[in-house]
């Protein structure tokens, strides 16, 4: 990789609540996405083959699925002690 990318934001993986813990995924796997294809012409020029292929669309959900589920461990699954 010719540049950086800090691929988890503010360096954490906790989050007050599981829909900010899922907004969180997503960009992690944006992330991942542009750290490995650095180059954003090539990206764009990507993006519509993708985006009309339902497999790969699958395919990206299960990406974010399995940050999700990183996060959630991280956070205890949000269990709360009452």
């Amino acid at each position: 990789m010719s540049q950086e990318y800090k691929l988890i934001p503010n360096n954490s993986l906790i989050t007050d609540t599981p829909e900010q813990g899922r907004e969180l995924a997503i960009k992690m796997a944006r992330l991942v996405v542009k750290a490995t294809q650095s180059d954003a012409k090539i990206r764009e020029k990507l993006r519509p083959v993708y985006a009309e292929d339902p497999s790969m669309l699958l395919d990206v959900g299960k990406v974010v699925a399995i940050e999700f589920q990183t996060i959630a461990a991280a956070n205890n699954y949000w269990n709360k002690p009452s």
